[in-house]
């Protein structure tokens, strides 16, 4: 390692020694997972300060996927398998397209399961993937990294910005090197770990909490609920289906049987079936008015559910 990627490194927050912790391994295990807890209760307050920022890309991330861009997280290591995990949960919760949010790990599948940290290091693989990916002036591409130091990411997101896409930072220490790469910059600031070093733990968890905020609030913005219902749900096991008829249930205030002959009726669509149910409509014609309010259940509904 050289004297400047030391002194570098050293700097970082997140690669600090916590002094609440430095006798952890004297504890009993409750108290190691107490203190765990007391530190964990920190980071919803460094995220609290990144709201306005959050908030930005958001709706930048939910205007350009409205005209057919795509939400694409890219990272290494953990912060690119926790990118992985958000995008692989939004078919099947918001009914998004397969490709409409996608996870880009450094080293691929591999890496879900397997340490290749070293491939990091390589920036040009980071510009590779976007190259590979296709990135375009209607994606939002979201470099995810800890340190905000990865050289994977940074090559990445030079690609992406090169590219036009609209580019977005997530890390947990400031300044950092990301930050001259991209348009919105997130960074909750998490501090030293509880394990030093470990951004598994603080800077992951407020890298989740992030992520959990960008998809879920595009897809909201997208009309994919309806109040905080998951109308775009993907009925793809019983679990779901089940989840589909009480959506129904709860939009509507049907008893079960009926709103689950209303959701048969609509072909399994529970967008369509609450809008049938609400106006009275056939289920094309509330089809077909969920499409003309660009899949906005409360836009088809219009003055039968306005907002307070």
């Amino acid at each position: 390692m050289s004297d400047a990627l030391y002194h570098e490194l050293h700097e970082l927050a997140t690669e600090q020694t916590n002094a609440a912790t430095t006798q952890i391994d004297c504890l009993s295990a409750a108290e190691i997972a107490r203190l765990m807890n007391a530190e964990d209760a920190t980071v919803a307050a460094a995220v609290e300060t990144q709201i306005a920022q959050i908030g930005v890309a958001i709706e930048g991330i939910a205007a350009r996927m409205a005209q057919g861009g795509r939400l694409i997280y890219i990272g290494a290591g953990t912060s690119g398998r926790l990118g992985v995990l958000d995008a692989s949960e939004c078919p099947p919760t918001f009914g998004a397209d397969p490709g409409q949010v996608v996870g880009w790990l450094a080293g691929g599948t591999r890496a879900l399961t397997h340490a290749t940290e070293r491939l990091e290091d390589d920036a040009q693989a980071g510009a590779d993937a976007v190259e590979e990916i296709g990135v375009r002036p209607l994606d939002s591409v979201v470099g995810l990294t800890a340190s905000g130091r990865t050289p994977f990411v940074l090559g990445a997101m030079d690609a992406a910005r090169g590219r036009g896409a609209f580019t977005i930072g997530v890390t947990c220490n400031a300044p950092s090197l990301l930050d001259e790469r991209v348009e919105v910059m997130i960074a909750p600031i998490t501090g030293p770990e509880v394990i030093a070093g470990s951004t598994r733990l603080k800077a992951g968890t407020a890298q989740k909490m992030v992520l959990n905020m960008l998809s879920t609030g595009t897809m909201i913005r997208l009309g994919k609920t309806f109040g905080n219902l998951m109308v775009d749900v993907n009925a793809s096991n019983a679990k779901l289906r089940e989840r589909a008829i009480r959506i129904v249930q709860e939009a509507t205030g049907l008893p079960r049987a009926e709103a689950a002959a209303a959701l048969e009726t609509a072909g399994g669509e529970t967008k369509t079936a609450i809008v049938a149910v609400l106006t009275g409509l056939p289920a094309d014609e509330a089809r077909a008015k969920i499409a003309a309010a660009n899949g906005s259940v409360r836009a088809a509904l219009g003055p039968i559910a306005p907002c307070p």
